[in-house]
């Protein structure tokens, strides 16, 4: 059941487990201007009254910049490990980021004493899937934990291009925040930071000191000869590997947006259906290409 309540009651212990990303918060503080906060903010409740927030951090905020006092609220009950055990499984329909999901775990097995076995009981997933999240966090410091929940490194860069290189032994952790401190909150692309990686922990000494120094834009430009020279690829292959990192950029886009509950306008509406048609329509064909062309390209 949903209910108002007042804002100053939510416990916010668990903000810092949720990624943030000033980009979505701008888009939903205009939706809340517009049409007031739509979907409830979620947690469990105290018996002096408090309520501790699990879901709705981005609303809060929202709410707190626009002197908004009560807020819409819905309980996940008062058991605090099996509200966050609530929050992951509905997660799975509308996902938390697996990051996200690896520090809810480490609160249950570090606060709530939780074993891998009871956590992937009441999820009902297989004790593997727990453990992959378990030990993430344990891979990263302190430093490059602040910088990805604070939306300053993207979290895709960071699981796809960080995480082998931290697996190298001779790549110690000091220098991972190292690079991190370098290009965090440039709002580069996960293809750019991709490039500054392999420069910087691959790549010769003069590369990797002019990214130290700063000059990014300098060793990007370097970097993206060299990758064209190395890969030798078409201008066919260019811009399909440019289209690749589009579908992908513009898919994360859609899928966050498309939940936003104030799309209803009915000229909105006619157009998109007309549009997210044409996208169904092709859908199937897409995705046999696209894991075509996968299958193709992971055996080189």
């Amino acid at each position: 059941m949903v209910e108002k309540i007042e804002i100053n009651n939510l416990d916010l212990r668990y903000e810092k487990f949720r990624l943030k990303s000033k980009e979505v918060e701008r888009a939903l503080l205009a939706s809340i201007i517009e049409n007031d906060i739509q979907e409830s903010l979620k947690g469990v409740d105290l018996g002096d009254g408090s309520k501790i927030l699990l879901d709705g951090f981005k609303r809060y905020r929202c709410a707190k910049k626009l002197k908004i006092g009560m807020v819409p609220y819905r309980s996940f009950g008062s058991d605090e490990p099996l509200g966050i055990i609530k929050l992951i499984r509905t997660s799975i329909a509308r996902p938390l980021t697996i990051l996200e999901q690896a520090k809810m775990i480490d609160e249950l097995q570090k606060v709530h004493a939780m074993t891998h076995g009871d956590i992937a009981d009441l999820l009902q997933k297989s004790k593997a899937w727990v453990s992959l999240r378990a030990g993430l966090l344990g891979e990263m410091s302190k430093y490059v934990a602040k910088r990805v929940f604070n939306g300053d490194f993207p979290v895709y860069s960071y699981m796809y291009t960080l995480r082998k290189f931290i697996r190298i032994n001779t790549i110690s952790k000091k220098e991972i925040d190292e690079f991190v401190e370098l290009v965090a909150g440039k709002r580069l692309s996960i293809r750019d930071i991709e490039l500054l990686a392999n420069g910087f922990f691959k790549g010769s000494d003069n590369i990797r000191q002019q990214i130290k120094e700063g000059h990014i834009t300098w060793g990007l430009e370097q970097l993206k000869k060299s990758s064209t020279r190395e890969t030798q690829c078409s201008n066919t292959e260019q811009r399909m590997l440019r289209n690749l990192e589009s579908v992908q950029r513009y898919m994360q886009k859609i899928t966050y947006s498309a939940r936003d509950d104030s799309l209803g306008n009915n000229t909105f509406q006619v157009q998109a259906s007309l549009l997210l048609q044409g996208i169904i329509d092709i859908m199937d064909n897409f995705t046999v290409a696209v894991r075509g062309l996968y299958d193709r390209c992971k055996q080189a």
